[in-house]
């Protein structure tokens, strides 16, 4: 049986509108992601460009349905627990204002 350690980790990568970030990250947060060894609330914040189409039966947050819209975003980036990958992924969608939040899990190779 082989023995869960800190070593098995995911990296969540997100974008989130600038003014949402501080909201989307408590809330990964609060699900258990961020934690590297003595460390709480751990993330990497890059300010981008996101860019997307709302197509037809979507209901956007931001811009119009079938209008190129462009939005100031952070890409954000998390530690989180590999057994806390589903409760995290919940959260980020619970907190995150967009009707469709792109993310993606990166699983980390362990011992």
């Amino acid at each position: 049986m082989r023995v869960v350690s800190e070593l098995d980790i995911d990296i969540l990568v997100t974008y989130v509108p600038i003014e949402r970030t501080d909201a989307v990250l408590a809330a990964i947060f609060a699900a258990g992601g961020g934690r590297i060894g003595d460390y709480t609330e751990c993330a990497f914040v890059q300010a981008g460009t996101g860019q997307f189409r709302p197509g037809a039966g979507s209901d956007p947050t931001t811009g119009a349905v079938g209008r190129l819209e462009r939005v100031a975003e952070h890409r954000v980036e998390v530690v989180v627990p590999r057994a806390l990958r589903g409760q995290v992924v919940a959260a980020l969608r619970q907190a995150h204002p967009y009707e469709e939040p792109a993310f993606h899990i990166v699983e980390t190779a362990s011992g």
